[in-house]
């Protein structure tokens, strides 16, 4: 019988992960899991009948990277520790879900135009996301162990 190695240390502490990281955890998870079915309910929409649009299939493709985006900052949260920084680039993650992709389809599955001129602000905040993400993660704590 072989004994499993231990967890590293940063991850298997008793200390509860931070509630904005499991917030973005969360919400990362339930966006994957919307653009899944996103994705096969526009393949059998009537409304997309004659095919989906470009802009319906990159704002699925979009969503679903940003759901990764999300779920990737709420583990560096737990590993780096909270960090504005960090915290700012998941809201921005999650402003761009709703700006851009929940904006686009509504658009083209309920005809529904209003909020066409905010699209664009949603790009604009997953790219000020990433940065944030990449400042937060520069900054770290010094939380993150090498273990050899």
């Amino acid at each position: 019988m072989s004994k499993l190695s231990p967890a590293p240390a940063s991850l298997a502490s008793p200390e509860p992960w931070p509630l904005s990281a499991r917030w973005f955890l969360v919400l990362g998870a339930i966006s994957a899991c919307t653009s899944v079915v996103f994705s096969a309910a526009f393949a059998h929409l009537p409304v997309f009948a004659g095919g989906v649009p470009t802009a319906v299939q990159t704002a699925v493709s979009q969503q679903q990277f940003h759901s990764l985006g999300l779920l990737f900052t709420g583990l560096a949260l737990r590993v780096c520790g909270v960090s504005r920084w960090l915290q700012a680039a998941g809201w921005l993650m999650v402003a761009g879900l709703f700006l851009f992709s929940f904006n686009l389809y509504a658009r083209h599955v309920l005809a529904w135009d209003t909020l066409r001129a905010l699209v664009p602000w949603g790009g604009a905040a997953w790219i000020l996301a990433w940065l944030a993400l990449a400042v937060g993660l520069a900054q770290g704590s010094g939380r993150f162990k090498r273990h050899s």
